[in-house]
């Protein structure tokens, strides 16, 4: 909505223009009347709209042709007055006036025009038979008032008019040549009828018409309002109601009728809320709304965002299934511009037997866009209606800001339930799958488009009876290493057991980016299946001791997934208590305990394998 109105009065001289803006403003009919009138404001709390209005009125013996082409090229509105008395300054309107206010203009970007009938006092019959053709004749004419400077008849009114005209246009929403919403609007409104159908049956009932007449104007309607309103439609189309409610159909018929009756405040209100602005775009206050995000801290979705997008992933599980298949998914995101989840998200996020985003996966998925990308996260929720469902002035009600990690580290605890962790390695060290086995599978998922995210993958894990997400970041051993590439909550360095070079990356990351950092990291000994090979340099589990590391934690994505989740809850522990990389870390029992511990896990786990393959 615009955040003030120019009104500009033109007309032939002697018609009343400077007289209708001064008895406006004075409420009562000057007893002088000069030529011409400066430039009025009037501040918002007196205006109808609640908008600073300006009044600018127009002279042609004081003013040049050069000013009057200024002044309509500022204007939102023009009032073209004419005199009720003198036919001629009707034709003006025609002949003179709307063409040079519009005659350049291109359909769709043409202002407003009022027709003001001044002088009525002076007239018994009414002006209109004249009015009603050059009205059919220009569409940009929004109305016409008669009224009189004289006795204040409608001069309040007109002035109203004028700013519903810049507030509320018609041009936008509907082309009266074709007597017909505009397709802009009709995929605007569509947009909302979709976000307001909130159980996707393609109808409108009673509670979820009232709903969505609170959401826009406040107060339900009255029952037999209700059933008012659905006769109108039901008489008037052969589609608009359906088992007692009303369809899409139905709703675009209702605001067309709003619009032809003069009404178009009402289908501005409704766009309004939904975030539309006067060209029919969302804008970027709806759907980016400003939040806040210190460096130090994330975002992630809190309980009440978590709820929304849980109630939606049941509104389009049509088969009750409990996991979104392609075409299911395509019509949550039907509100969208675009589909936002390309094919990579299957190799990001959990799925079920079928291939399909599961509830899980889908929560999972969410979470990971909040936290990599806030500002489209809050976008999509915005596309997808939250703020109006859910009574919110904004999407940020979804998302929470963490506090500072520095606090983390001071108080040994954290709030936070979203981590992150960058999983380093040479070529054939195995990331790609430690990721894909995250999400239960192995190999049988791997992808090489990298989509909006690339090489993430993000899953649930239990520390000390918490459920907590944890994203998995493969970095990429050949890309150019920028400072911000270590910012994690812990760091994972891989190397394969098989490779007598493998582990000397590892090393050399550690020692140029995390040796003197609060990050904790943990080295993961990969493909440890395989006969174990000598490493060049160093041995990973010297060094690990002579930097008061953890012992390399066994790992093969060939064994059974629940051999292999603890290696992903250590890496999740440690992303929780990063206070406890460091001093604490180096006790002699601390360390001992992790060593025997570690030591424990390896032996079980290879014992299992062997197991497993005499077995097979």
């Amino acid at each position: 909505m615009k955040r003030d109105v120019r009104i500009l009065l033109l007309g032939e001289p002697k018609v009343g223009k400077t007289s209708l803006i001064l008895s406006l403003v004075g409420e009562e009919f000057p007893d002088e009347v000069p030529l011409r009138v400066e430039e009025i404001t009037i501040p918002a709390d007196v205006t109808p709209e609640k908008v600073p209005t300006h009044i600018v009125d127009y002279s042609e013996t004081e003013q040049s042709d050069e000013v009057l082409q200024a002044e309509i090229l500022k204007a939102n509105v023009v009032c073209v007055v004419y005199d009720v008395t003198q036919e001629d300054t009707i034709d003006k309107i025609r002949t003179k006036w709307i063409p040079l206010v519009n005659g350049k203009a291109e359909k769709g970007n043409k202002v407003p025009i009022i027709l003001v009938g001044n002088k009525s006092d002076l007239r018994s019959a009414s002006s209109m038979e004249s009015i009603l053709p050059i009205m059919n004749q220009f569409s940009e004419i929004e109305t016409c008032v008669e009224c009189s400077a004289k006795n204040l008849k409608n001069i309040s009114e007109l002035f109203y008019y004028a700013q519903k005209a810049v507030l509320h246009p018609t041009a936008p929403l509907y082309d009266p040549e074709d007597k017909q919403l505009r397709p802009s609007c009709v995929r605007a409104l569509s947009r909302i009828f979709i976000v307001s159908d909130q159980d996707n049956d393609g109808i409108l009932s009673d509670d979820e018409l009232n709903c969505f007449q609170k959401s826009c104007f406040g107060n339900p309607l009255a029952p037999q309002a209700l059933e008012d309103v659905k006769t109108v439609v039901w008489k008037n189309t052969s589609d608009g109601i359906q088992d007692n409610g009303l369809t899409l159909n139905g709703f675009l018929f209702l605001n067309t009728l709003f619009i032809q009756r003069g009404r178009h405040e009402t289908t501005w209100t409704i766009l309004r809320k939904f975030g539309y602005d006067d060209t029919l775009d969302l804008t970027d206050d709806f759907l980016y709304p400003q939040l806040l995000v210190p460096e130090a801290c994330t975002t992630e979705l809190n309980h009440h965002g978590q709820q929304f997008l849980q109630k939606l992933f049941e509104k389009y599980d049509e088969d009750k299934d409990r996991a979104l298949s392609p075409a299911e998914l395509k019509k949550l995101f039907a509100v969208c511009p675009h589909m936002p989840w390309g094919p990579d998200v299957y190799a990001a996020v959990p799925v079920n037997c079928d291939g399909y985003i599961s509830l899980h996966g889908y929560l999972c998925q969410w979470m990971l866009t909040a936290y990599l990308d806030v500002r489209c996260c809050l976008g999509y929720l915005g596309y997808l209606g939250y703020p109006v469902l859910t009574e919110q002035d904004s999407q940020i009600a979804a998302v929470m800001v963490t506090r500072e990690k520095t606090i983390d580290l001071e108080k040994g605890q954290t709030q936070r339930s979203v981590f992150l962790c960058k999983v380093f390695g040479c070529h054939g060290a195995g990331k790609t799958a430690f990721l894909q086995t995250f999400l239960g599978d192995g190999l049988s998922r791997q992808t090489s488009d990298a989509g909006a995210f690339g090489r993430y993958t993000i899953n649930t894990v239990h520390v000390n009876n918490q459920e907590k997400y944890l994203i998995l970041n493969e970095m990429d051993a050949d890309g150019e290493f920028k400072p911000s590439d270590a910012a994690c909550d812990v760091a994972c360095l891989m190397y394969d057991v098989s490779n007598p070079k493998s582990f000397s990356y590892c090393a050399s990351i550690y020692k140029e980016h995390y040796m003197n950092s609060s990050v904790p990291c943990l080295v993961v000994a990969s493909k440890s299946d395989l006969p174990e090979n000598t490493q060049q340099g160093v041995s990973s589990s010297d060094f690990c001791y002579r930097h008061r590391l953890l012992p390399p934690l066994p790992f093969s994505c060939i064994v059974q997934d629940s051999l292999n989740m603890p290696v992903y809850s250590k890496l999740a522990w440690a992303a929780m208590f990063p206070h406890l990389n460091g001093s604490d870390m180096t006790t002699t029992s601390f360390w001992l305990r992790v060593t025997l511990g570690a030591a424990v896990f390896s032996v079980l786990g290879i014992t299992i394998y062997r197991a497993f393959i005499k077995h097979k």
